[in-house]
């Protein structure tokens, strides 16, 4: 594993190659991860989860979103509000599909975990609908 220096308040990167990613992360993990895959809707171990708690990236373990954040947007996928932190994840233009969207990636290790979107309740009107297998999550 390789780090990089912090710059301006933005996490520590992380790295592996791409061995030590398949070994480190479940395939299902690795496809979504790092292959910028989609789970299935309505399959996903967190998408029911209710518990009080906080939901970190499955590549780095990097605090990505708190569950009060959380809410049923009825998309299949958990969805948040907001991340825990503004330099928690960072935001791509991503045309592919044929769709234009917004990609989000871990800020630490640069793993795909879902798409924003501007259809989300207040107080942001944001929904970010996350990949449940880019996720881990720890009770409060």
């Amino acid at each position: 594993m390789s780090t990089t220096p912090k710059e301006s308040g933005a996490p520590e990167k992380v790295t592996h190659s791409d061995a030590e990613w398949r070994e480190k992360l479940t395939p299902q993990q690795y496809h979504v991860l790092r292959e910028k895959g989609t789970e299935r809707p309505y399959t996903g171990a967190l998408t029911e989860n209710h518990e009080t708690g906080n939901y970190h990236c499955a590549g780095c373990g990097a605090l990505l979103f708190l569950s009060g954040a959380k809410f049923d947007s009825g998309c299949g996928w958990p969805s948040f509000v907001i991340p825990a932190e503004s330099k928690a994840v960072v935001e791509h233009e991503d045309n592919t599909l044929g769709m234009r969207r917004v990609e989000v990636t871990c800020a630490r290790c640069g793993g795909h975990l879902g798409h924003v979107f501007p259809d989300g309740p207040g107080p942001t009107g944001l929904r970010y609908c996350i990949n449940s297998a880019s996720l881990t999550f720890t009770h409060e």
